[in-house]
């Protein structure tokens, strides 16, 4: 199992692509595409397996079917249509970021025709040998994959942030559908499967697992906390303080690249919202 750096905007160490014997774990955005074929240097990939949808981790999955035609892609159920007809999310996310930013950030964004997805519940093992477990919290579509004969799982953004070598970890928390009880279970079923490492997006492995998920899930609720009685610029500059305290200038920058501070507290402050409204 190999990460791939795609570069996302030329940056090293925010967006890897785990790759393995032509198996394809989150891609990354479209506007990473030649990098990623550079790496792959000539090999035909035989799927894709999505952790989830948000355009970092699947951009590139419709591009990747239009260049190799027969390619399945593996999605969680309450993705499938997202990738099948990507308009909603698009237009969503293009109030976001404007048309120019969605270029420069994620690229095209491709459909992926009916036919070559592959649509998960969780429970299933995939191409003789990945386990699927489904991991919401960060995304209510979101699954892990434990890759059996190396005991390595493939967890996309339910085991956190952390940028290579720096220990500091952060939880991702954009909108719309971060659910901090959920994601408790979630980490709770990364433990259980006791994999030899940790295979992260947002970016590089994590060996002392253990140590890890506890501290993902330390900085969960620590962000929470922190969102539920702070506004938006308070929360910013508090995390980008614990960010200069953690690491040098460049995995700073990765860091919030991957994660920036503005996602990771209206992620939060919709989550509390919606419990005020169902108490």
């Amino acid at each position: 199992m190999r990460a791939i750096d795609v570069l996302h905007l030329g940056t090293p160490r925010v967006i890897a692509c785990w790759e393995h014997e032509g198996v394809l774990v989150d891609p990354g955005p479209e506007s990473c595409l030649p990098t990623l074929l550079a790496a792959l240097d000539g090999e035909v990939p035989r799927a894709v397996l999505l952790t989830h949808i948000h355009f970092d981790h699947a951009g590139a999955a419709g591009a990747l079917v239009r260049r190799f035609p027969e390619l399945p892609v593996f999605v969680h159920a309450r993705g499938a249509r997202h990738l099948h007809d990507p308009e909603r999310l698009v237009a969503s996310a293009t109030r976001i970021y404007g048309e120019e930013g969605m270029r420069e950030l994620w690229g095209e964004v491709v459909p992926v025709p009916e036919a070559n997805l592959q649509v998960l519940e969780g429970g299933e093992t995939v191409l003789g040998e990945y386990r699927v477990a489904y991991t919401p919290g960060h995304a209510s579509h979101h699954v892990c994959y434990l890759h059996e004969p190396t005991g390595d799982a493939l967890v996309g953004d339910v085991a956190g942030v952390r940028i290579d070598p720096v220990d500091f970890v952060i939880a991702p928390t954009p909108p719309p559908d971060i659910d901090v009880e959920l994601w408790d279970v979630s980490l709770d079923i990364l433990r259980g499967w006791a994999p030899r490492r940790l295979c992260l997006t947002h970016f590089g492995d994590v060996a002392d697992v253990p140590a890890h998920l506890d501290g993902v899930q330390d900085a969960l609720h620590v962000q929470a906390e922190q969102v539920r009685t702070s506004d938006l610029e308070t929360f910013v500059e508090w995390q980008r303080a614990r960010l200069a305290a953690a690491g040098d200038a460049d995995t700073v920058a990765a860091a919030v690249q991957a994660a920036p501070p503005e996602h990771l507290w209206h992620g939060l402050r919709r989550y509390w919202d919606t419990r005020a409204e169902l108490s």
